[in-house]
C-alpha cells in the first residue's frame, strides 16, 4: 500500500511537472568570453528570497517600459515569483502551499535603488557579481525574457511593488516547486556562465552560500566605478 502510495504521489507530481511552463529558459553564454570582468552586479537575499540588482541603463535598453517607469533610477532590483504570493505581502500557509503544489501565474518585481546598494538594503545580505561584457549580455538577455509581453513586445504593469518606488509586471513562465524565485535566480546565474547548479537551488541559502563560496576563493578586486 505504501508503495501504490508513493508511486501514486509521485504521478501525480510528474504530470503537474509536464503541464507547467518551466520559462525563462537558461541562456546559453556565448562560447568565446572574455577573461576580463568588468562589469559588476549584486545579487540581494531577502530572508527566503532573493535578485538581482542591475545598474538600471543597462536592462533600461532591452526593456524600454522600465525607462519609463523608473526613469533616471541608479539601479534596479529584480526579482521573479508567486504572483498570489508576492502581491499579497505576506506569507500564509495557504500560500505557500498553493506556491510550492500547484502551478501559478509569476511576477516581476521591480525597484529602483539608490546608488549605494548596501545603504538601500541594510539587513540583507549582498554578494557581488562579477562579469565579462559576454556574460553579461547573457545574464540581461535572461532577465528580459522574464517579462510576459502582449502582442506589442510591451511588459505589463500591475500593482505598486512592496517598497519604496517599486512596481509589479506579469512575469513569464509558471511558479511551482521546482520553477522557485531562487531558481530564477540560479538560471541567470547559469545564463552569466557560472556553475550553480539550478535543480535544487531552491532556497536563498543555496544561492547565497554558492556565491559566498566563489567570492571566498578569488582574488581581491579593485573596481573603480560603483560600489
Amino acid at each position: 500500500m505504501k508503495q501504490y502510495l508513493v508511486k501514486l504521489i509521485s504521478g501525480v507530481l510528474a504530470l503537474l511537472v509536464a503541464g507547467c511552463s518551466t520559462k525563462p529558459y537558461i541562456i546559453k553564454p556565448a562560447e568565446n568570453i572574455s577573461s576580463e570582468k568588468p562589469n559588476k552586479i549584486y545579487v540581494v537575499g531577502h530572508d527566503w528570497h532573493t535578485g538581482f540588482i542591475i545598474p538600471a541603463n543597462r536592462i533600461q535598453r532591452l526593456v524600454p517600459g522600465l525607462a519609463e517607469r523608473f526613469g533616471n533610477a541608479d539601479f534596479l532590483e529584480l526579482g521573479w515569483g508567486d504572483k498570489g504570493f508576492y502581491l499579497s505581502g505576506e506569507m500564509t500557509a495557504g500560500l505557500v502551499l498553493r506556491a510550492i503544489f500547484w502551478p501559478t501565474d509569476s511576477v516581476m518585481h521591480v525597484v529602483a535603488v539608490s546608488d549605494n546598494v548596501h545603504r538601500f538594503f541594510p539587513g540583507s545580505e549582498i554578494e557581488p557579481v562579477y562579469l565579462s561584457d559576454e556574460e553579461y549580455a547573457s545574464l540581461l538577455k535572461y532577465i528580459s525574457n522574464s517579462f510576459y509581453r502582449n502582442k506589442k513586445g510591451e511588459i505589463i504593469k500591475l500593482e505598486k511593488g512592496l517598497y519604496g518606488n517599486s512596481q509589479f509586471y506579469a512575469g513569464e513562465g509558471d511558479y511551482f516547486l521546482m520553477n522557485t524565485c531562487n531558481k530564477w535566480t540560479a538560471k541567470g546565474l547559469r545564463s552569466a556562465g557560472m556553475g550553480i547548479g539550478t535543480t535544487f537551488s531552491l532556497t536563498a541559502d543555496s544561492v547565497m552560500n554558492y556565491l559566498q563560496a566563489q567570492n571566498k576563493s578569488q582574488a581581491p578586486r579593485v573596481y573603480i566605478h560603483g560600489n
